[in-house]
């Protein structure tokens, strides 16, 4: 009886948490540039490429149909100590189950999707569904992290009260959360978010002493540089070469075709990008985005796509005919064309992202965990959300050490 009383009491606290303003000031906009550009890039300045202007800006005049950007400044008083980014997603329930996964996360996914295509029509995402990290917030220096992340809490109530208008957003979701920050992040669960792990990001480390490729083989032991020198060899006897590719309006039909025949095969399928998105990245980014493509007997056969964030390079996009795939080794010898444009862009990490965890980890990537913070804005919904997706299962990334001793 005693815990029950406190079990009670602490929700009713909770309840009262969540209808109290947490005392600071908000400015809301549906596009980066109608807010004060000055406190914006000096939050963003040493956060993400994905949380910058460049970026956002492509997000808005080109991003995905069903999709659209939502943004917001927290104060303290005068102040600014948050830049908050996320996305307005009109999503078909139906999309989101593909393929035929079995056992009881297979059950419990369907439970899922028969609840989203029951109940929901617009998803708010504190983040990015177009990459992969902590892409949503960016604080200040010497903001305080607990109480800024209870202010994001509030920002995303505001900006789904705002958007009343074009539907009620029934699903909010702060998107892959690191490690580092989960403990701060907690503060979410006072406004009823669910903390879900993911699965990791798949990064390689990339030593100063690698300069080319050349040096990256060089330090992966015998049996696994054997393996990359074969899947070289397989690919050139196939016909195919393996090229830098600066993009021009010519390549957009082709690239966009070999994106689709990978994201129609995705399990899950939010948004699809339009056929010019490569094109904007590439302008967007200058000399801080590669292409590189395998060509057979001319035409275009794969892709794969890198951004310099940082010190970090995104292994962005990837695409490929996978009808030629059945013969040739496509995917893998773009997975290595991602680490070869890494190593030039003089980048120390290569993020690689959560999907294909086994060839990742053959390359020498290891995982860096996420996870996911999700409500519903109906209780007894959001206590079934919570319910089903505390029962999904995400794999684990295999031990692979391919570097010498």
């Amino acid at each position: 009886m005693t815990s029950l009383i406190a079990s009670v009491k602490a929700a009713h606290a909770r309840h009262r948490r969540r209808h109290t303003p947490s005392g600071h000031r908000f400015a809301l906009a549906d596009a980066v540039d109608f807010l004060n550009p000055a406190h914006w890039d000096a939050l963003t300045a040493g956060a993400s490429i994905f949380l910058q202007r460049p970026y956002l800006r492509l997000l808005e005049e080109g991003g995905p149909a069903n999709m659209a950007q939502r943004y917001a400044l927290i104060y303290e008083g005068d102040t600014p100590v948050a830049a908050v980014a996320a996305q307005s997603v009109h999503v078909d329930g139906a999309r989101l189950l593909k393929g035929s996964p079995s056992g009881g996360a297979a059950l419990a996914r369907k439970a899922l999707v028969a609840a989203v295509q029951q109940w929901q029509e617009r998803l708010l995402v504190c983040g990015n569904l177009l990459s992969w990290g902590q892409h949503g917030v960016a604080m200040a220096p010497g903001a305080d992290p607990t109480a800024t992340w209870s202010a994001v809490a509030e920002a995303l109530y505001r900006l789904r009260r705002a958007d009343r208008l074009h539907g009620e957003t029934d699903f909010a979701m702060v998107k892959d959360i690191p490690a580092a920050h989960l403990e701060h992040a907690g503060a979410l669960r006072t406004f009823s978010y669910r903390r879900v792990d993911t699965d990791p990001d798949m990064v390689l480390r990339i030593p100063p002493d690698w300069r080319t490729h050349e040096d990256y083989l060089a330090s992966l032991n015998a049996k696994y540089r054997k393996g990359v020198r074969q899947l070289q060899r397989d690919v050139e006897k196939a016909g195919c070469t393996v090229e830098p590719l600066r993009i021009t309006a010519a390549d957009t039909d082709a690239l966009h075709g070999l994106y689709l025949q990978v994201h129609q095969r995705a399990p899950l399928r939010l948004f699809t990008l339009p056929e010019d998105f490569q094109a904007g990245l590439a302008g967007a980014f200058g000399e801080g985005f590669r292409c590189t493509v395998i060509r057979q007997s001319g035409r275009l056969v794969g892709f794969v796509t890198t951004l310099r964030d940082g010190d970090t390079a995104v292994g962005y996009h990837i695409g490929f005919d996978r009808a030629l795939s059945e013969e040739v080794p496509l995917y893998f010898r773009l997975l290595q064309a991602a680490v070869a444009d890494a190593v030039a862009l003089g980048c120390r990490r290569l993020s690689l992202g959560r999907t294909a965890l086994e060839p990742k980890a053959k390359l020498g990537a290891r995982p860096e965990p996420l996870a996911v913070w999700v409500r519903h804005r109906v209780p007894a919904l959001n206590l079934l959300v919570r319910t089903l997706l505390g029962t999904l299962e995400f794999d684990e990334a295999p031990d692979r050490n391919p570097f010498k001793d």
